[in-house]
């Protein structure tokens, strides 16, 4: 393994900024660029087909002005990957595969003196989507996998050891729609003691998880799991948000991470979007979600690096005006 994280590695530069953008969908843009995503892999499988789309894709969040990437592991998966008649070893090389892109985005990136003004040095996040993704039936949006938390940690398990082993800065457990799934990780990085993770949960609406339960008692639960730096929500309708981040932030001193939806609409059935999303109106909920308390900001599906340009030009302001 690499060497480990002594440090949380987000609380230097909270110190020093007011607010972290995170990036944006990474299938939306792989799509935009010809990508077939339909697929149980989902973006998953373009690191086995056409992995410099992931690097360009990372690459362009970080010139648009996102100070952390999140690796396309999302639904990279040891079983999601042997299902497709992988080798074993192939599918922990794919998931490393997702950390070393990112990483090799953000260094070519910071490597011009030019994108180092008015800004830190961008984390990578490896990203530890929900059992429901690997499922690919829509369970991720419900929870109901009826597993044991044992379970739980007997699947993630292998990922986080894959990931880990590429030296990403962080854990960025997302899309959580439970709380057994948040307890099966927050027990799990115990494994990994020198190893950080933020916990974002998706919402059915202002107050709870997908799955039901008080985001507010998630939160405070994790509020006393030392490895845990932050708390939020993700893939998520903006219009709850607000709310979301008062819930949270009664229950946790801890920073608040939020990175919704566009503002569409996903038509299950149909697998479909639907409603207008502007770039100046998601910039302009995001400030609104900094005045209640969040101080890690970004975009998930149908997101685009448009809109994550339009956070960096606030926060920018932001910075300027301090």
């Amino acid at each position: 393994m690499k060497t480990p994280l002594h440090i949380n590695p987000l609380s230097p530069l909270l110190a020093q900024y007011p607010v972290l953008i995170l990036d944006g969908a990474l299938a939306t843009e792989l799509e935009r660029r010809g990508c077939d995503l339909r697929d149980p892999l989902w973006s998953a499988k373009v690191l086995l087909e056409n992995p410099e789309s992931i690097y360009q894709v990372h690459l362009d969040y970080l010139q648009a002005g996102a100070d952390c990437v999140i690796t396309a592991s999302y639904q990279a998966t040891v079983e999601g990957f042997m299902q497709r008649r992988l080798p074993r070893e192939t599918a922990l090389e794919l998931i490393q595969r997702s950390v070393r892109l990112a990483i090799e985005a953000r260094d070519a990136f910071w490597r011009d003196p030019a994108n180092r003004r008015d800004r830190p040095r961008p984390l990578i996040a490896a990203s530890v989507g929900p059992y429901g993704a690997f499922l690919a039936d829509g369970s991720e949006y419900r929870g109901d996998y009826g597993l044991t938390e044992i379970e739980l940690m007997d699947f993630h398990r292998p990922r986080l050891a894959a990931l880990l082993e590429a030296g990403p800065d962080l854990l960025a457990c997302e899309t959580l729609p439970c709380f057994t799934e948040a307890q099966a990780l927050a027990r799990l990085l115990a494994e990994f003691p020198d190893v950080y993770a933020w916990f974002s949960f998706s919402a059915c609406d202002e107050l709870h998880t997908c799955h039901g339960e008080p985001l507010a008692d998630c939160a405070a639960w994790l509020d006393r799991i030392p490895q845990a730096v932050a708390i939020g929500v993700n893939c998520t309708a903006p219009r709850y948000i607000p709310t979301l981040i008062t819930s949270i932030r009664g229950a946790t001193a801890k920073p608040i991470v939020v990175y919704p939806n566009s503002g569409e609409i996903y038509n299950i059935e149909q697998r479909d979007w639907s409603g207008a999303a502007t770039c100046a109106t998601f910039s302009a909920e995001a400030r609104g979600w900094y005045a209640s308390g969040a101080r890690l900001i970004g975009g998930c599906c149908r997101t685009t690096p448009e809109h994550i340009r339009e956070i960096a030009v606030w926060r920018r302001q932001l910075v300027g005006a301090a």
